[in-house]
């Protein structure tokens, strides 16, 4: 049997120090950072960035995840007379929603696959993210959190499940990560990181890049003054029927629901979780 890397690392870190040992030439690849961090290597770090979380959620028994987008400065209730804005004051609400339908699906998770299928993923920061971690740990269940390195420093909130908590430097992979295993999507009032997961998720739905999964947002009258989905059809830059690749919802428990009678491609969903995405 060849040795293993591990075997080397331990080996190579008992050899004497002399010049030659010393040399960033020396170091074994995959131990040299400054190595791993060139330009050139790039589409290494894109793979090793695919490949963590995809192994740790294979290896933690993660089959399919029920997805919560929506944004960091969305406040708890408690703190919403010291948000910045009138309409932030007014979307606090959503908070306490996000919390709710996140227990909820977790419970459902629990008694139905034993916590191994529609676990909870959100984006792993404060607000509406922090609402979904909670909502999962407050059932018993375990969540996922996907974070991503930014200039003001995010630092992971308290209820992701700790061993389900990951970091990332690359958008696009993290992106990927939130869909692979979804079966449902849900979104809640947001800024321009939930625009951004909103419409690209759609996209690869629209474009059949991805499975038709049940997809929901959460308060009709933010989404509906953020953004003139009518006119995109009246236009004919959306084809009619693209309006059905959504539904509007306004508590936890409708939510639900519409996840349990989603109907897609001529079938009817009758549980809750369903089948996975396609890659």
């Amino acid at each position: 049997m060849m040795r293993d890397s591990v075997e080397d690392l331990q080996t190579a870190a008992q050899i004497p120090a002399t010049p030659q040992t010393l040399s960033p030439t020396y170091r074994l690849a995959f131990t040299d950072q400054d190595f791993l961090l060139r330009e050139e290597l790039r589409p290494v770090r894109l793979q090793l960035e695919l490949l963590k979380p995809q192994l740790v959620l294979d290896e933690a028994g993660v089959e399919s995840t029920v997805v919560m987008f929506g944004g960091a400065r969305i406040p708890r209730p408690e703190d919403a007379d010291g948000a910045r804005t009138a309409t932030l004051r007014a979307l606090a609400p959503f908070y306490e929603e996000a919390r709710r339908f996140a227990r909820l699906v977790t419970e459902e998770s629990l008694h139905r696959s034993r916590g191994r299928r529609g676990v909870i993923v959100t984006g792993g920061g404060p607000g509406v993210m922090e609402a979904g971690n909670r909502g999962a740990r407050e059932a018993g269940g375990r969540s996922v959190g996907l974070n991503i390195v930014l200039p003001h420093e995010q630092a992971p909130n308290l209820f992701v499940t700790p061993d389900l908590a990951f970091n990332f430097h690359y958008f696009a992979i993290r992106k990927m990560h939130f869909l692979m295993r979804a079966e449902a999507i849900t979104v809640f009032p947001g800024g321009f990181g939930t625009l951004d997961e909103l419409f690209e998720t759609l996209t690869l739905i629209q474009t059949g890049r991805m499975a038709q999964v049940p997809f929901l947002l959460f308060g009709r009258a933010f989404w509906e003054r953020i953004v003139d989905w009518e006119a995109l059809a009246e236009a004919g830059t959306i084809a009619p029927e693209d309006l059905d690749l959504f539904r509007f919802v306004e508590t936890a428990e409708e939510a639900l629901e519409a996840i349990r009678t989603w109907t897609h491609r001529g079938e009817r969903r009758e549980d809750i979780p369903g089948r996975p995405a396609a890659e």
